[in-house]
């Protein structure tokens, strides 16, 4: 596209109404800093993702090449990322409107970062630091100046930090706009009572302190705060421990919330669990760990009809040898949830009759996520793979754009979803087939395909080799743990100058000393610059 005029690129882009579309054109630039700066000089927001895990992904790059070419950058959005304090003080004082600062699975970064961006940026709308590998303790909250009055959204749960009360109090009384408060178990619940009463605008909120309610009085001013919170429509909870009567003082709002996130809150038990989502009728979207049992999915499926996405997380990381749920579960829900369109499913069992009755309950489904205990297990009725099962999905669901596969399967359930799945994006697989066959049904079929991981799988280069031409319309190509080897790699870089071929190196493995035979995890992705300049040492791009 370099031969077009700035001019006439611009005059396409605003014909172009599609976010996905809008997507594919900026792709022309996205590689590297440069390129960005270049092709979008008004650049207010923008989203920065490291893939996969352990690539490398360092920001300090892009926000250095953004400081010194004068963009006024507002918005940020990070996912695994490597982020140093000093790319976050850099940040802080060279975007002189920034508003917004979003982590997802960071690293590298500490309390000192975050409290510069607290301290500098004045018109800070936006922060959140949950689910990110890094310590926070310290009083960086306190270096909000008096006079930020700007703030939205604070999220700070399910992270590691000590939070100050005192701190957090006097930010949160002097911030009428804040819609979302998220508290890490940090928090004394004594001291959230005093927080709602001073936002009662809040529309979502989050609470993670060990609920136990050691007072009646105690109880009554935890319930009346929640009760003057009447615009809430978002819950978490990150729960280790739960007192059943401190439970109750939430139902008030339960009935208006249309999110419900529980997923770390593995000290609510099932009964408690199905007496809260009783009363959560306007539900939309639930997020779950899998000791709610099929008997408290039963409760989900009866109560919870306007419901469009529900996400079953595992519990075995906080509770090993609990009940999970099964086949059965997940059909109670499709019956009862008329309107389900996204599903992430973590069971111990799944049988095809029960995927052929959700695919016959669900023909609207989008994204589709299975995952059991152990990733090759058959039907364990018919000790069949689970191949008829997967077909009636993606045959059903006509409009499925994102499925991951687990169980037994053969070759045959790729000859499927090549056949029927048109508008697939994305594909995870993982220990299935049993040859290179699977990949090529996949890879001839899915003329859509735009993002491929595959794991433990016996596709090697003859598979990888088929067709090269095919992964550059694709986003990226994810192989681990295969029969891929260093030489089918080498030969993807020689015939594809137009993409990166990244080799990662096991943990164990110092050098890059592999012969061509070795296999080898490898990703690819399109590219338009070369050769990345921000791969760590155990990252070699052919």
């Amino acid at each position: 596209m370099n031969h077009f005029p700035d001019e006439v690129l611009e005059h396409v882009f605003d014909f172009i109404t599609s976010h996905k579309d809008r997507n594919s054109v900026s792709l022309v630039c996205k590689s590297c800093p440069e390129r960005l700066i270049a092709r979008f000089p008004g650049l207010k927001s923008l989203t920065l993702k490291g893939l996969p895990y352990d690539r490398g992904g360092f920001v300090y790059p892009w926000i250095k090449a953004l400081a010194e070419s004068g963009i006024g950058l507002e918005e940020l959005r990070l996912k695994r990322m490597v982020v140093s304090d000093e790319s976050l003080v850099l940040l802080s004082k060279s975007f002189v409107n920034f508003k917004s600062l979003v982590f997802v699975s960071c690293e590298g970064f500490s309390a000192d970062g975050v409290a510069a961006i607290a301290a500098n940026c004045r018109f800070l709308r936006e922060l959140d630091v949950e689910e990110n590998d890094v310590d926070l303790t310290g009083h960086w909250l306190s270096c909000f100046p008096e006079s930020c009055t700007s703030l939205v959204s604070l999220k700070l749960a399910c992270s590691d930090l000590d939070v100050n009360p005192g701190d957090l109090e006097r930010l949160v009384s002097r911030s009428p706009n804040l819609k979302s408060l998220r508290l890490n178990r940090s928090i004394p619940l004594d001291i959230i009572p005093k927080l709602l009463m001073r936002a009662p605008q809040l529309v979502d909120l989050g609470i993670g302190s060990y609920f136990r309610v050691p007072s009646p009085e105690a109880y009554n001013k935890l319930k009346h705060s929640i009760q003057s919170c009447k615009s809430i429509k978002s819950l978490l909870g990150c729960w280790w421990r739960v007192v059943p009567q401190g439970m109750s003082a939430i139902y008030p709002v339960c009935g208006n919330l249309t999110t419900l996130n529980l997923r770390y809150a593995p000290g609510l038990y099932r009964n408690d669990l199905m007496k809260l989502i009783q009363h959560c009728r306007k539900l939309q979207r639930l997020l779950i760990l899998d000791r709610i049992g099929d008997k408290g999915l039963g409760v989900v499926a009866s109560t919870c009809r306007e419901l469009q996405e529900l996400r079953v997380f595992p519990s075995a990381a906080f509770w090993p040898g609990n009940d999970v749920v099964t086949e059965e579960g997940l059909v109670l829900v499709s019956a009862g949830c008329p309107k389900l369109n996204s599903l992430f499913y973590f069971c111990q069992q799944m049988t095809n009759a029960a995927l052929i009755t959700v695919a016959k309950n669900c023909p609207n489904l989008i994204r589709f996520k299975l995952w059991f205990l152990d990733p090759v297990k058959p039907d364990p009725v018919t000790n069949q793979p689970l191949d008829g099962g997967f077909r009636a999905i993606v045959q059903s669901c006509k409009q499925l754009k994102r499925l991951s596969l687990s169980g037994l399967l053969t070759d045959q359930v790729f000859l499927y979803i090549g056949m029927y799945a048109e508008q697939l994006e994305m594909l995870s697989v993982a220990f299935a087939t049993n040859s290179d066959k699977g990949m090529l049904y996949m890879l001839n079929g899915c003329k859509k395909l735009r993002k491929l991981e595959i794991r433990n799988c016996p596709f090697g280069n003859t598979a990888l080799l088929e067709d090269v031409g095919k992964y550059e319309t694709m986003r990226s190509l994810w192989i681990s743990s295969c029969k891929v080897t260093l030489g089918g790699c080498k030969t993807v870089a020689k015939k594809m100058p137009s993409l990166n071929v990244v080799i990662i190196k096991k943990r164990n493995q110092m050098e890059f000393n592999l012969d061509d035979g070795q296999k080898v995890d490898m990703y690819l992705y399109p590219t338009l610059v070369g050769r990345g300049k921000d791969a760590p040492e155990y990252v070699w791009i052919l």
